[in-house]
């Protein structure tokens, strides 16, 4: 093969790059060629929840039927009614940070899309909603401590058992004055004001318990100022499983954000404008999930500045513009990876939270900009409200069956979804089916089993596919095959999104 000489290698690179990044894009934004019943999906992603609840279940309306009680002593060990929540994925620990980001997340997502549900699965989804923040409400309910976590996770690790059966530590945390947790206490915040707003029409009296919880999680957030994971006895409950890595400011100011936009009073925006800087608000990331939250605060506050109600909230709205150019190929901004298939992908394990959640920010910037006609300018490229939704789009089909495997990454929706997931109880025999019990070790010939799990968690998705767009459906690669309530949080939205705008349509990059 003959040389090129250094400058035409550079040109033909140059366009190659050009080209891989056009060819991306358009696969990006193009329409779905297989249609997906985004009602089916939705319905199937709410229901999803029933089936992570711990507690006495509800004697009508428990439609994960496989299901029973657990976990019905909690707090018990501390003198106090823990009962209630979620488990946060295939485990029997209840871990009160990214529950906490769950429910703001099922809740922002019935703000912004619930007109766009069936009154149904509205109201399944504000179910949903009320079983997490119940618990929260507990958990805020003594002076001076906020509890923060039940369940001992390196024990409760140690058996593969249903959450029906389980006998292993049911330690208690909790942070106060002497143990701050602005992270945990913010987002519990955050998750009550939001939630004020899904209840404040159908039951104003919860509503307004709900925006008081959240003021006082707030006020000891911001007054005893500091991150749970650096105790070190929280940090032993806590690590390695949910670890603050990114800080506690970022909690700070996702709590007063989500109290302003509860309340609308100007107590919390004058601390979102006074405290931005000291708080990370430029920080410039191109992820959010249950431990950063800096580009849902910028796209949750540029709302104001876009709706022209507070000009002073400028800055947000371009960090959010940031934010998304890191999400167009096209930008010359350095952008996130996506999969060969077109899928987002970030390194580390259930890569779906990053995809769902990425997804709704999406769809939720493009509604605020198509109510004022305004684009992102990437700069050499402007982008319109479309191109967000038809990013968001792509990647919702990509879960429900469009990608190089032709699977569906949601348990129960299409014709082939993975069958082993990483979840105690979807894998063992049901204590409806298998009254006996099932000792902590004697779980294990079901974890090694190659066979189907037993019990289908109807709506789960799972931690999902590889750099490579492969998949295994393995139970043992839990990075691949665990699903998580903070996976699933975000979807509700986006699918509540697609089932009222079910026509693809298209989306434009403007250079």
């Amino acid at each position: 093969m003959a040389l090129l000489s250094a400058p035409v290698r550079r040109r033909r690179s140059r366009v190659r790059v050009l080209l891989v990044c056009c060819c991306l894009l358009v696969a990006l934004v193009a329409p779905s060629a297989a249609g997906h019943d985004y009602g089916d999906a939705l319905a199937k992603s709410i229901l999803f929840f029933e089936g992570q609840r711990s507690g006495r279940l509800p004697a009508a309306g428990q439609r994960a039927a496989w299901r029973g009680d657990s976990a019905v002593s909690d707090g018990g060990a501390a003198g106090v009614d823990l009962e209630g929540g979620y488990y946060d994925a295939g485990d029997n620990v209840k871990f009160g940070f990214p529950m906490a980001f769950t429910a703001t997340m099922l809740a922002w997502g019935v703000v912004e899309f619930g007109d766009a549900m069936p009154p149904a699965e509205r109201a399944h989804a504000a179910d949903a909603v009320r079983w997490a923040t119940d618990y929260l409400l507990k958990t805020i309910s003594h002076p001076g401590v906020i509890f923060i976590q039940v369940g001992d996770p390196t024990k409760d690790h140690g058996c593969w058992e249903r959450p029906e059966d389980m006998d292993t530590a049911r330690t208690v945390y909790n942070i106060s004055a002497a143990r701050p947790g602005s992270d945990v206490a913010g987002e519990t915040a955050a998750a009550l004001a939001a939630a004020s707003m899904v209840f404040r029409d159908d039951d104003p009296a919860y509503a307004a318990r709900l925006l008081a919880g959240a003021r006082r999680g707030f006020e000891f957030a911001d007054e005893h100022k500091g991150a749970y994971s650096d105790d070190p006895e929280l940090r032993a409950g806590g690590c390695p499983f949910y670890c603050d890595f990114d800080g506690y400011q970022d909690e700070l100011l996702w709590g007063a954000a989500w109290l302003r936009r509860a309340s609308k009073e100007g107590t919390y925006l004058d601390y979102i404008q006074n405290n931005g800087k000291t708080l990370g608000a430029e920080d410039s990331t191109n992820e959010f999930g249950w431990d950063n939250k800096h580009a849902g605060i910028n796209v949750l506050v540029s709302k104001e500045f876009i709706d022209g109600e507070v000009l002073s909230l400028q800055s947000y709205k371009e960090f959010a513009d940031g934010f998304i150019c890191t999400l167009i190929p096209e930008s010359s901004s350095p952008h996130i990876t996506y999969t060969p298939g077109g899928m987002i992908y970030k390194p580390g394990g259930s890569n779906m939270q990053h995809v769902t959640s990425i997804s709704f920010l999406l769809l939720t910037y493009a509604k605020y900009l198509s109510n004022s006609s305004r684009t992102v300018n990437c700069g050499n490229v402007s982008v319109g409200p479309a191109t967000l939704q038809q990013l968001a789009r792509k990647q919702a089909d990509y879960i429900l069956g469009d990608n190089p495997m032709k699977m569906s990454y949601m348990v129960g929706y299409g014709d082939r979804y993975p069958q082993r997931i990483h979840h105690r109880g979807s894998s063992l025999p049901s204590i409806k089916s298998h009254p006996q019990r099932i000792a902590c070790n004697d779980g294990t010939p079901y974890y090694n089993s190659s066979s189907p799990n037993p019990n289908p968690l109807i709506g789960a998705v799972v931690g999902g596919p590889g750099e490579d767009d492969v998949y295994e459906d393995d139970r043992a690669d839990f990075r691949k095959s665990e699903p998580t309530t903070y996976i699933n949080a975000p979807l509700v939205g986006v699918l509540a999104y697609l089932v009222g705008n079910p026509d693809p349509g298209q989306g434009h990059v403007r250079h």
